[in-house]
């Protein structure tokens, strides 16, 4: 056999060899597609704001305003607190004298939820007694919230209309004034005398929201008695003479008695 003839047959061996190969093998299964994914939509954003971390403590004297600009949105509260000269006072008690001071910090969310103008249509006194309503006159733990006793009285005063209700559950502190009710979201600052926690409602005070309650009438002034009228005689007492007689009689027998022993003496002398 020629050698053409050897390489033609071998080739047409392989071919067929490689053709069989290939029709007894699988296909390759397609690759499988990935179902389609269905968005997840965000929740609903709260209201409220979220918890501020919580200020770390620093040497030197206690500034509730920077630390309040330092934990962020309590901008609004901040600068009430200082158009009031409130952070002034606070900070002169915190480094003079060793009392302890809670504050219950609304949100800039907190009073962005108020009507508009709700601010500017207080007076100075309101403004200055709200900002007090937030404060308690003395240092509150979380811990220390479930033993308070009711009420809690605020920097405002101590009467019904300026004092706050304060219930715990858990660890869940609620808040209220009467007017509003809240809870405390958060921990803004802490150390051994002040502690700053996060509200996310602004408290209304009964004193400055409800109408007062009536003066109660005066007295009837004790007044020293009154002129009288020109022209007319005060009245006065009878003068008692019933002893006059006996006065006169006493008087004139005394007399007769010194004229007689005059006389007498007259005579044998």
């Amino acid at each position: 056999m020629r050698p053409q003839s050897f390489i033609s047959v071998l080739s047409l061996i392989l071919f067929f060899l490689h053709f069989t190969k290939t029709l007894c093998q699988s296909p390759a299964a397609a690759p499988a597609m990935a179902p389609p994914t269905t968005p997840v939509k965000a929740p609903p954003a709260d209201s409220s704001q979220a918890p501020s971390a919580q200020v770390a403590t620093s040497p030197g004297p206690v500034d509730i305003n920077k630390i309040l600009q330092k934990a962020g949105h309590f901008t609004v509260f901040a600068r009430l607190m200082q158009a009031t000269t409130e952070d002034t006072e606070l900070n002169k008690e915190l480094n003079n004298t060793n009392n302890g001071i809670t504050i219950l910090a609304p949100t800039d969310s907190a009073f962005s939820s108020l009507k508009a103008g709700f601010l500017n249509s207080l007076s100075d006194e309101d403004k200055t007694e709200l900002v007090k309503f937030h404060v308690l006159p003395a240092f509150i733990s979380t811990s220390q919230f479930q033993t308070v006793s009711n009420p809690v009285r605020t920097q405002a005063g101590t009467g019904p209309r300026v004092t706050l209700n304060v219930t715990t559950t858990g660890n869940f502190v609620n808040i209220s004034s009467g007017l509003t009710n809240t809870s405390i979201s958060g921990t803004v600052y802490t150390d051994s005398q002040l502690a700053i926690y996060q509200l996310d409602k602004v408290l209304y005070p009964l004193d400055i929201f409800t109408p007062k309650p009536p003066a109660p009438a005066p007295e009837p002034a004790l007044g020293k008695p009154g002129k009288a009228a020109p022209g007319v005689e005060s009245p006065t007492a009878p003068k008692d003479i019933s002893a006059a007689p006996t006065q006169l009689f006493l008087h004139d027998n005394a007399l007769l008695l010194a004229v007689s022993c005059a006389f007498a003496a007259i005579i044998y002398s």
